[in-house]
């Protein structure tokens, strides 16, 4: 019961966060809570950061940790080399399958080793990155922002991972493969254009 409580206050909470892209970099000045907050507010982040979450849940132990620890780690390399000013082609577009492609992993329920699907989740986890490191304000402090970013993208790992617990459960396989197609299907509407 603890489990469908928290699931329920965790998209509850994921509901509430206002509806703006996360690449504006419009208002986005200070530190850790700005780093914090920043990928709160943009669905297509917040989709894929739950995404993965929820396929290390379909995917079981080790999976289940493993993922959301890959894509952090991986994703500050990604905000390394957007600080340093490398070119990286097509963010958005990548940004944007990431939903697609990690929401459709979960809909479809696809298994794979555990080495491909941490090569999936820290190939989109560079994209994700690289756009932040990018847009970092000149105004922040970069350690504490980046700090705050990782922070806020864990705890929406933790998300998916709590709503993915319900695969265990008669009805829960349908709930977690319908959270993985609005997933796929947000990733679709930032990738069209339409979002």
């Amino acid at each position: 019961m603890k489990q469908l409580q928290f699931s329920a206050f965790t998209v509850a909470a994921l509901l509430a966060a206002g509806v703006a892209q996360a690449h504006t970099g419009e208002g986005v000045t200070g530190g850790l809570a700005s780093g914090f907050l920043h990928p709160l507010f943009g669905w297509d982040h917040v989709v894929a950061m739950v995404a993965v979450g929820l396929w290390g849940a379909v995917l079981g132990r080790p999976a289940l940790w493993l993922l959301p620890v890959v894509f952090p780690m991986v994703m500050a390399f990604g905000g390394a080399l957007g600080v340093a000013g490398v070119p990286l082609p097509a963010v958005e577009v990548g940004i944007a399958l990431s939903g697609v492609v990690l929401g459709l992993l979960v809909a479809l329920a696809v298994p794979a080793p555990l080495w491909v699907a941490a090569v999936i989740v820290g190939v989109f986890a560079i994209f994700h990155g690289h756009a932040h490191g990018t847009e970092l304000p000149t105004a922040a402090d970069p350690i504490a922002y980046a700090v705050g970013f990782v922070v806020a993208t864990g705890l929406l790992h933790l998300a998916g991972i709590a709503i993915g617990l319900l695969w265990d459960r008669p009805w829960g396989t349908w709930a977690v493969r319908a959270a993985g197609a609005v997933v796929a299907l947000v990733g679709a509407a930032f990738l069209t254009g339409v979002a």
